[in-house]
């Protein structure tokens, strides 16, 4: 990994923790504040909400501009989320600040995962680059909560008062900052030019791209089956009799496994394809949906747990690798901003989906049905074909 990627991943981890931390105190303090969880359910909410229309304009924008520009606008955005939260703690600014953070944490993921990609000279090296970048959500999914959950205990005059959330918003405003120190010095790679005369591409043109929507399809089996695991597991724990922190520390192994499988991959991305990867974890992922729900004991779900986030942390970086490879260079803003789009509408609907399903056939039967959904679309992943390899720098 040279410096330049380092900088970048260093400064995505500080823009992503702003929005992180954000995400933690926000809902607290909206609570404390004797705000009801169904608004806090729309507090939360929010933080994805903006990424679902904003992904494809911030695409479009970073195909035009390069990655400064609109790295930029995260930074500003991210900021003035987070400062505004300190400045105003109450419930309207705590919903600007969760629109403003979470919509630049789409822009700045979209630019740099774009330039990351276009800096890459060959398809190992974009399985290297990419899985070192997936690297940063998991480091700011600690460094975020954590920062900020140290301030709302410690820094105000007693443990949760409210001097304490203004301190813990104020050092997340400062963060975007830091990125911004880190990454200004990037250098800017030349714009793809379209022919003179061409018409000018539309985003939904990909989606007639068989092999486009094969991918993504198969990235939407991943994401289900991450965003699964997160919402059923506490229901499951609870049903097995397990406390909640030992509840959180099953989570906590499955984030573990997930950002460690990320270290290990630029090591072996050589020796693997895209294809044989994402094939590998749909069939351990619904090998382990079957039989999670019939593990009655902590040790065995927390096995469960761990195999779960191995095979579904390698994905990313090998669904980015074959995305960079299958589109247009002059349109992989574009396509970064429907996958973001996809997948943040997504998270967005699956909550309500799996708890329908979950009044009506059980948590174990949840699990089972989405296990054979990633199963069936196993073929798919199959399907997947990426060119012959080529130089993807400029």
């Amino acid at each position: 990994m040279n410096a330049a990627l380092l900088r970048l991943i260093l400064a995505q981890v500080f823009l992503h923790a702003a929005m992180t931390g954000t995400r933690l105190a926000a809902p607290l303090l909206a609570l404390r504040e004797g705000y009801s969880a169904a608004a806090v359910g729309v507090l939360l909410a929010l933080f994805a909400l903006t990424q679902v229309f904003l992904a494809l304009p911030a695409g479009r924008y970073a195909d035009r501009r390069g990655l400064r520009a609109p790295l930029r606008l995260a930074v500003i955005s991210a900021s003035v989320g987070a400062a505004s939260a300190a400045a105003l703690p109450v419930f309207p600014v705590l919903c600007l600040a969760a629109l403003l953070t979470g919509g630049a944490t789409g822009v700045a993921v979209i630019a740099l995962q774009r330039h990351v990609g276009r800096a890459a000279a060959n398809p190992t090296e974009l399985k290297q680059v990419f899985s070192w970048l997936a690297i940063a959500p998991a480091a700011a999914n600690f460094v975020g909560p954590f920062a900020a959950g140290l301030l709302i205990d410690h820094a105000g005059a007693s443990p949760g008062d409210l001097p304490g959330y203004r301190i813990a918003f104020a050092l997340l405003a400062l963060l975007p900052i830091l990125c911004w120190l880190l990454a200004r010095q990037t250098h800017e790679l030349g714009a793809v030019v379209l022919p003179p005369g061409t018409a000018r591409p539309r985003a939904w043109d990909l989606l007639s791209q068989p092999m486009f929507r094969r991918l993504l399809f198969v990235n939407w089996l991943q994401s289900a089956s991450w965003d699964v695991h997160t919402f059923v597991l506490p229901i499951l724990g609870h049903e097995r009799g397990l406390s909640a922190s030992t509840i959180g520390t099953l989570l906590g192994a499955f984030a573990v496994a997930a950002a460690g499988i990320r270290v290990l991959l630029p090591l072996v991305a050589s020796r693997f394809s895209e294809r044989g990867v994402i094939t590998a974890s749909n069939v351990i992922t619904a090998a382990v949906f079957a039989i999670y729900p019939l593990m009655g004991s902590a040790l065995g779900m927390g096995a469960c747990s761990v195999m779960l986030g191995i095979a579904l942390g390698a994905v990313q970086p090998m669904v980015m690798s074959m995305l960079h490879q299958i589109t247009p260079h002059a349109r992989h803003g574009e396509a970064l901003g429907l996958r973001v789009m996809t997948l943040n509408a997504s998270s967005v609907a699956m909550p309500m989906l799996f708890g329908a399903a979950g009044a009506l056939i059980g948590v174990a039967g949840v699990f089972w049905l989405v296990g054979g959904v990633v199963a069936a679309g196993t073929r798919a992943v199959w399907g997947l074909q990426a060119p012959p390899p080529e130089v993807h720098n400029s």
